[in-house]
């Protein structure tokens, strides 16, 4: 099969690669009909090292079942399928509390010995707890709504839920990829009145109006901080949801939060140290939460609007390469010209 691996920063190659096979009793072989390009592959895609490379790549896809492990159980070849970017049992505590990507039966994708999903097809572990079968005959113009589940729609989600978004509730969401955008559509599902969008791309940002922002703000920094607190009164927003990872978003989400508030990371952090002490967290009793969504969770919760139409998170995706060109689709958003790109192998 052809897959996409990554040399060295900014050095992807697509290639032949051994078809996947089935290697546990557990797990299912899926041939794929959609992945994408997601901000956090544009992290090794900046930074890796050669001697880390060859990595597979990708974590989001939706596809068909082609094999079946002996004791996969509630599937079937020919089923339509999307998988979580986390793989899981979905029986043990972890996964029973909602927390699948702390299962110890569990992985990730493009890591570990499992390949990554800009590929024709892939091996899933614990298939059973972590692929989601899709009505048969479902419209193609769902499927990057659909794919969406893979990550960036229920990782939004997770954005919101901790952050305990609720009815009535202020929001700033920092970032304006297609996880802050999703942010932005979970904070209005959830019940938000004033949700303030931190970004700086006009077509992003329009979207993220469409979406539920209520304002943009694009202005960075202290500056930025100033503008959502001019906005809100002088106190900032109850919740802040981080959606990009790096140490300036995380400061911008300290001076954004209001005394009291929740700030929500699921933007993969790129930095171990950050401010917790008294004049940033601890005296205004600021929590801090997130993490890695366990998208397994909400895919239940979510599907049905998605597959009525209620909710279009697919429209994140503004670019679309065959997976031969898949490079062009990193570079396209690494120079910030496409917002995420789908791939169709």
């Amino acid at each position: 099969m052809r897959a996409a691996f990554l040399y060295e920063a900014g050095d992807i190659r697509v290639q032949d690669a051994p078809d996947p096979v089935i290697e546990k009793p557990t797990d299912a072989v899926v041939r794929i009909l959609r992945s994408c390009v997601c901000g956090s592959d544009l992290h090794p895609f900046h930074a890796m090292a050669a001697a880390d490379g060859p990595a597979p790549m990708g974590h989001e896809f939706l596809g068909v079942v082609e094999e079946l492990g002996p004791e996969v159980s509630g599937l079937s070849r020919g089923d339509l399928v999307v998988s979580p970017f986390a793989f899981a049992d979905n029986t043990c505590p972890y996964c029973r509390e909602g927390l699948h990507t702390s299962c110890p039966q569990g992985g990730f994708f493009a890591a570990g010995g499992t390949g990554g999903c800009q590929a024709e097809a892939v091996r899933v572990p614990q298939a059973q707890g972590t692929l989601v079968r899709l009505p048969a005959g479902v419209d193609a113009a769902l499927l990057p709504s659909l794919l969406t589940l893979a990550d960036v729609y229920g990782t939004g989600h997770h954005a919101a839920k901790q952050a305990g978004v609720r009815p009535g509730d202020s929001v700033t969401v920092i970032g304006d990829g297609a996880v802050g955008l999703l942010a932005v559509l979970s904070a209005k599902q959830l019940g938000a009145e004033r949700i303030i969008l931190m970004g700086r791309h006009k077509d992003r940002t329009d979207l993220g109006r469409e979406f539920g922002a209520t304002d943009v703000v694009a202005e960075r920094g202290d500056e930025g901080v100033a503008k959502v607190r001019d906005l809100t009164g002088g106190h900032g927003t109850r919740a802040v949801l981080e959606a990009v990872g790096h140490m300036p978003a995380y400061e911008t989400a300290v001076g954004a939060v209001r005394p009291g508030g929740v700030i929500s990371r699921v933007g993969v952090p790129q930095y171990e140290d950050a401010p917790v002490g008294f004049g940033s967290l601890f005296g205004p009793n600021v929590t801090l939460t997130g993490g890695p969504a366990p998208v397994r969770a909400y895919i239940d919760e979510l599907l049905p609007a998605v597959l009525d139409g209620t909710v279009d998170p697919g429209r994140v995706f503004d670019r679309a390469v065959p997976l031969e060109r898949v490079a062009d689709g990193y570079r396209a958003m690494d120079e910030r010209r496409a917002l995420k790109v789908l791939v169709t192998p």
